[in-house]
C-alpha cells in the first residue's frame, strides 16, 4: 500500500481531503477503471475550492493509467476496483462506498443537483402550449398605461373612475401612484372620503384632479375637516365644499382660517353670509386672492359700485369675484353706456354679468329694430333684465319680442 501512494504525483498532496474525496466520487461516475484517456484537466482546476466550479457537472474528469496498469496482470476485475477505492481512500473508511453509475437512477435527495434543462432542449408540443409568457415590466415608460397588468393599485384606481391619462402628465404624481400599496394607502383615503359624503361616481373625477392627497396624513385631513364643522359647516356643506373644491383638503387649517377672515372682512361681510358664500364657490379658499382684489378695485374704481352694491352682487353670483377683469369691463360698458341702464337696475340682475356679450348685443339690437327695447320697469312694454339674458331664444322671441324664431335668425344675419 505504501508503495503504491508513493507512485502518486506530488501535486496530489496539496489538496484537501475533503476536496479529494469529492473528486472520486465524481471520477468514479464519469470514467471506467483501466481506460486510459489522453487528455486530463490541470492542477489549477483540481485547486479549485469545492465552493467553486470545481464539482459543476460539465468538468470533465479524468484517471491516470499508471495505477490501473500496476494491477491488472495480477488481480481479477473485483480486486482491481477494491484495491483503487483503498488506494484513493486508505485513511476514511475501510469498507469500498458503492458509487451509481450515471445509468442507474439517483435517489430523491440528489435530484436537486441535477443540472437544469438546457434552452435548446427540444420540448413536445403539448408542453408548448402549457408555457406562458409573462409581459416584462417596462423600466421606464410615457403613460401608465404599460403598468396597469402589473399594479393591483392602477387597476382598482382605473375602476374607480381616476382618469390615468390625465394623471401621467404630471410625472412626479404618476410616480406616486407607482409606488403606493392599494391596501396600506388609498383604501383608507377612499373610506375617508365616503365618510364624508362623496359619492361612488364621484370618487373618480375627485382623485384625478387631487391625487396628492394620497400623500396627505389622514389626521391631517380629519382635522381640518373638524375646523370646517367648527365653523358650523354641516356635513352636506363640507361635502359640497370637497366635490366642487377637491384641494380643499389640501390646505392647512391656518389657510383655511386666513381665507375666510379675508373674505369677510373684505366683502364686510356677516359670518352666515361668509360661509354662505364660500359653500357655493369653494374655489375661493383654493385659488389665488390676486383676481378677487383686482375685481373689487374694479366695481369700486372703474364702474362705480358702492360697497353695499357690490356685497349683494357677489353673495348673489360669486363668480363674479374671480370673472375675467376684461369681459365685466365690456358687458358693463355695452348694458350700461349703450342699453341706458342705470346701476341700480343692474344690481337687481348682476346675471348679465354671467352672460356672453354677444348674445346680450345680438337680443338688444334685435329689441331695438322692433322698437321694444324697454329696460325701465316704470315705463310699459318693460324687458327684465332676468328674463332678457337667461331664457332661449324660443322664449324670447315669442314672449318678449313677439315674432317668430326664423326672423330673429334672419335679422342676425344682417348684423
Amino acid at each position: 500500500m505504501a508503495l503504491l501512494l508513493g507512485q502518486i504525483p506530488r501535486w496530489f498532496n496539496s489538496i484537501k481531503l475533503s476536496s479529494f474525496i469529492k473528486a472520486s466520487q465524481i471520477t468514479k461516475q464519469s470514467a471506467r477503471p483501466g481506460k486510459t484517456l489522453s487528455n486530463g484537466f490541470s492542477p489549477q482546476a483540481l485547486l479549485l475550492s469545492s465552493d467553486n466550479c470545481f464539482l459543476q457537472w460539465e468538468i470533465k474528469t479524468y484517471r491516470t493509467s499508471s495505477l490501473w496498469n500496476s494491477f491488472q496482470s495480477a488481480n481479477s476485475n473485483r480486486q482491481e476496483n477494491s484495491s483503487l477505492q483503498s488506494t484513493l481512500l486508505p485513511s476514511v473508511s475501510e469498507k469500498p462506498e458503492i458509487i451509481p453509475s450515471l445509468e442507474s437512477e439517483l435517489p430523491l435527495e440528489e435530484l436537486d443537483d441535477l443540472p437544469p434543462l438546457s434552452p435548446m432542449q427540444p420540448i413536445s408540443e403539448e408542453e408548448a402550449i402549457q408555457i406562458v409568457a409573462h409581459p416584462l415590466l417596462p423600466l421606464s415608460s410615457f403613460t401608465l398605461g404599460d403598468y396597469i397588468d402589473h399594479s393591483e393599485t392602477l387597476q382598482r384606481l382605473v375602476q374607480l373612475g381616476v382618469d390615468l391619462s390625465k394623471i401621467e402628465r404630471h410625472v412626479d404624481a404618476a410616480n406616486l401612484l407607482l409606488r403606493l400599496d392599494f391596501e396600506k394607502d388609498i383604501k383608507q383615503i377612499l373610506l375617508f372620503l365616503k365618510d364624508l359624503g362623496l359619492e361612488d361616481n364621484q370618487l373618480g373625477p375627485f382623485l384625478t384632479k387631487n391625487y396628492s392627497i394620497f400623500s396627505e396624513d389622514l389626521e391631517n385631513l380629519k382635522t381640518r375637516v373638524a375646523y370646517l364643522q367648527s365653523k358650523n359647516f354641516t356635513k352636506a356643506d363640507i361635502a359640497r365644499m370637497v366635490r366642487n373644491a377637491p384641494f380643499l383638503l389640501s390646505f392647512s387649517v391656518e389657510r383655511l382660517d386666513n381665507r375666510l377672515g379675508f373674505f369677510q372682512k373684505e366683502l364686510e361681510l356677516s359670518v352666515k353670509k361668509t360661509r354662505d358664500l364660500v359653500v357655493r364657490l369653494p374655489r375661493l379658499l383654493t385659488g389665488s386672492l390676486e383676481p378677487v382684489k383686482e375685481n373689487m378695485k374694479v366695481y369700486r374704481l372703474e364702474l362705480g359700485f358702492k360697497q353695499n352694491e357690490i356685497q349683494h352682487m357677489v353673495t348673489r353670483i360669486p363668480k363674479m369675484l374671480t370673472a375675467n377683469k376684461r369681459k365685466l369691463t365690456e358687458t358693463f360698458d355695452y348694458i350700461h353706456n349703450v342699453m341706458n341702464i342705470p346701476h341700480h337696475i343692474i344690481v337687481k340682475f348682476p346675471q348679465v354679468f354671467n352672460t356672453r356679450v354677444f348674445k346680450i348685443k345680438e337680443r338688444h339690437s334685435f329689441l331695438a329694430y322692433l322698437g321694444k327695447a324697454q329696460y325701465d320697469p316704470a315705463k310699459t312694454n318693460y324687458v327684465s333684465l332676468d328674463k332678457f339674458v337667461s331664457i332661449p331664444d324660443e322664449v324670447f322671441c315669442k314672449e318678449i319680442a313677439k315674432t317668430s324664431v326664423d326672423d330673429f335668425e334672419k335679422f342676425l344675419k344682417t348684423l
